[in-house]
């Protein structure tokens, strides 16, 4: 295959991903067995999103990339997608967690009180946050899969 083939390989797996891929996940999905040869096609790629005038980009998120939509488009067509499956108050807390990202669990239950528990279990299921114990509470701070999930 051509490098124009993989490229159009890598635009595809992309695109049909819900979530965003590691260069080892696109080089399993694409077939291509060189990292470097993958990493230079992506970055082609994300430039030619960048200054293309398209609604697409391709966002780099940590080691991962995925498609997604510039702004103003985003917002304008967001009501075309379903919303997330979590509960109202979960996510509030989650709101509370993404701005304040570090904080305590206890923390948490004094501002919002004991309803935290259960919405913390729902966000922990859905891997929107993780713990870390820190004396008699708990450090939470937001995953990747949140920051992917809500392109933040």
């Amino acid at each position: 295959m051509e490098e124009a083939d993989y490229r159009k390989m890598v635009e595809a797996a992309l695109f049909m991903s819900p979530r965003a891929m590691s260069l080892s996940e696109i080089s399993s999905a694409t077939g291509m067995a060189s990292i470097g040869s993958l990493q230079a096609i992506l970055d082609k790629l994300v430039e030619h999103y960048k200054n293309s005038d398209t609604a697409l980009e391709i966002l780099k998120i940590s080691d991962k990339y995925m498609f997604s939509l510039k702004e103003p488009y985003a917002s304008k067509v967001s009501t075309l997608a379903t919303g997330p499956d979590l509960s109202r108050g979960a996510l509030r807390i989650l709101a509370y967690i993404n701005k304040n990202d570090g904080v305590l669990q206890s923390q948490i239950v004094k501002l919002f009180g004991t309803s935290v528990y259960d919405y913390m279990r729902e966000l922990e299921e859905k891997e929107f946050v993780e713990t870390k114990k820190v004396g008699r509470s708990k450090r939470i701070e937001t995953t990747t899969k949140f920051k992917e999930y809500f392109n933040v």
